[in-house]
C-alpha cells in the first residue's frame, strides 16, 4: 500500500492517462529543396504524413490537420499611396518587425470550425491571425487596416495564401496537403508546420520540415553581385546600357 501510494504521488493517473493516449505526427515534404532558375513558374509542395497512435487505435470522435507553411520574416516598411492636386505620393505608413514573405495554411475544415479564437490566435492559424509585430504606438484600427492592406497585396501576388478543406485525411491515419509556391517566392529557409488538432485542442504542434528555396547558375550569379558588390554590379550594369546604347546607334546608322 505504501509503494502505491508512492506512485500515486509521483505520478498522477489523469497525467499518465493524458501522456498515453497522446498521438504523434510524422511528417514530410516531397521537396526539401527549391530550386529557383531562369525557367522557374513556381512549384507545388505536397506535405503529407501519418498519425501515429499509441497502441495503434485511432480515437473515437474527428481528427482535424492543419499544415503551415511559413517563409522567412523581415521587417518591412508599408506605406499608403495618396492622391494629391492629382499626383501620388506617399501618405502614412507603418513598419512591421517580422512580415513573413510567403504564408500559407490548408486544414481539414475551416480553422474557426475546429478551433477557437484564441487558439487560432496563439497559433496564428489563418490571415487574420498574423502577427506582424508594428513598431511604435499606432491604433489598433490602423494597425489592422495595414495588416489587410499588405494580406490583400501579398495574396494577389501568390505570396499569401488560405485554403480551407485543402487537407485529405485518409482512416485519420494519413494526411496529405497540396501549397503552390509562385514564381515570384523570395529564397530564403521555409519551414512547414504540421498541427493535429482534436476536439478543438491542438494535441501536437511541434512537428516542423525545414524547406530551403535558393537561387542557381546565373540568377545566384547575379544575386550574389548586386548584394554583395553593389558598386561593381553597378558599373557594370552602367558599362552594359552605354554598349547597348551605342551598338543600336551603330546599326540604325548603317541602316
Amino acid at each position: 500500500m505504501r509503494l502505491l501510494l508512492i506512485l500515486a504521488l509521483l505520478f498522477p493517473l489523469p497525467a499518465l492517462a493524458q501522456t498515453a493516449v497522446e498521438p504523434k505526427l510524422v511528417p514530410d515534404v516531397s521537396q526539401r529543396n527549391i530550386n529557383i532558375q531562369s525557367r522557374f513558374t513556381g512549384a507545388e509542395l505536397l506535405l503529407f504524413g501519418a498519425i501515429i497512435y499509441p497502441r495503434g487505435v485511432a480515437p473515437e470522435g474527428q481528427v482535424d490537420v492543419a499544415v503551415v507553411l511559413r517563409g522567412p520574416t523581415r521587417p518591412i516598411i508599408l506605406r499608403e499611396k495618396q492622391k494629391v492636386a492629382g499626383i501620388w505620393v506617399n501618405a502614412e505608413s507603418i513598419d512591421f518587425r517580422s512580415a513573413p514573405a510567403y504564408y500559407a495554411i490548408a486544414s481539414s475544415r475551416p480553422i474557426d470550425k475546429i478551433v477557437d479564437a484564441r487558439t487560432a490566435a496563439i497559433y496564428e492559424l489563418g490571415l487574420k491571425r498574423l502577427q506582424l509585430s508594428p513598431t511604435g504606438e499606432i491604433q489598433t484600427s490602423e494597425v489592422r487596416r495595414f495588416t489587410n492592406g499588405l494580406v490583400d497585396l501579398n495574396r494577389r501576388d501568390g505570396l499569401f495564401a488560405e485554403a480551407a478543406g485543402a487537407v485529405d485525411i485518409t482512416d485519420q491515419v494519413l494526411y496529405r496537403a497540396r501549397l503552390t509556391i509562385p514564381s515570384s517566392v523570395p529564397e530564403g529557409r521555409y519551414v512547414a508546420e504540421t498541427l493535429l488538432i482534436r476536439n478543438g485542442r491542438v494535441i501536437v504542434a511541434d512537428d516542423s520540415v525545414v524547406v530551403e528555396i535558393s537561387k542557381t547558375g546565373f540568377e545566384r550569379f547575379i544575386t550574389i553581385m548586386a548584394q554583395e558588390y553593389g558598386l561593381l554590379y553597378g558599373a557594370f550594369a552602367v558599362l552594359i546600357s552605354l554598349f547597348l546604347g551605342w551598338f543600336a546607334g551603330y546599326v540604325f546608322r548603317r541602316l
